[in-house]
């Protein structure tokens, strides 16, 4: 995911089946939990939430720009498809504001 960090929690178990929320996704941890996912991939957990998990799950927060940087790829697939007369072209800005030491 060419992250430079990841916050997580301990890993509970074996890595069977992975959730993922591109973007500030903690509002669904327990959703992730109620589907069985071992791994909830995601950004923007706070601190106290990193407790949510509770045991029952590994949150890995790879930071919100980072987990929706292939957003656009996924997009360009679909738009591809549907509409072959579109021109698809990539922005090279990176918006990402944060930096990391």
């Amino acid at each position: 995911m060419n992250v430079k960090i990841i916050r997580h929690t301990q890993p509970t178990k074996e890595v069977k089946k992975v959730a993922v929320c591109g973007g500030a996704g903690s509002f669904l941890l327990p959703s992730a939990v109620a589907q069985g996912a071992d791994v909830f991939v995601s950004a923007d957990f706070k601190y106290h939430e990193f407790f949510d998990a509770d045991g029952k799950i590994m949150i890995a927060d790879i930071g919100h720009y980072e987990s929706e940087q292939f957003t656009k790829d996924l997009l360009a697939e679909v738009l591809r498809e549907k509409f072959t007369t579109f021109a698809i072209i990539f922005s090279k800005s990176v918006t990402n504001p944060i930096s990391y030491l």
